[in-house]
């Protein structure tokens, strides 16, 4: 009978594979830590390695409320740059864009990301005009530009 519930238990994701495992890092607005937890349950359940923000529970503003405003800058810099280290282990990210919305850090993060050759996978489908900032961004990086 515990043979049958550990059999029961196991999912298909642990089994090996001759595949390597994806590695997906997780871009957006702390805003959307909901939207952030529930994409790191997707992602890790079909089988990928999930590198994300510090915490999905605690905005960053709530988190940092307590430092003084040239504190928080500091402190968001050197989170920022973790956060692109993040990027550069990953085989790709997923920007949590709920309702469309892409901030100014996250298309930083997107342009860092395509810069450095990495897949880029939205959330929710891009509107119009987004569209055309991911395909202009990416082409722009394609032909080594700023």
């Amino acid at each position: 009978m515990h043979r049958q519930q550990r059999r029961a238990v196991r999912s298909p994701v642990l089994r090996s594979s001759a595949q390597p495992t994806t590695i997906v890092c997780l871009c957006g607005s702390t805003r959307f830590l909901a939207q952030f937890d529930a994409a790191s349950l997707a992602e890790t359940l079909a089988g990928k390695i999930v590198l994300s923000i510090g915490s999905h529970r605690t905005p960053d503003a709530e988190a940092l409320a307590h430092l003084s405003a040239e504190e928080q800058a500091e402190l968001l810099a050197r989170l920022a740059t973790l956060h692109r280290h993040k990027i550069d282990l990953a085989d790709e990210i997923l920007v949590i864009n709920v309702g469309g919305y892409i901030g100014q850090s996250t298309r930083a993060e997107i342009e860092y990301a395509q810069q450095q050759g990495k897949r880029v996978r939205y959330l929710e489908a891009l509107p119009p005009d987004e569209a055309t900032f991911a395909a202009a961004t990416s082409a722009r990086v394609g032909r080594g530009l700023p």
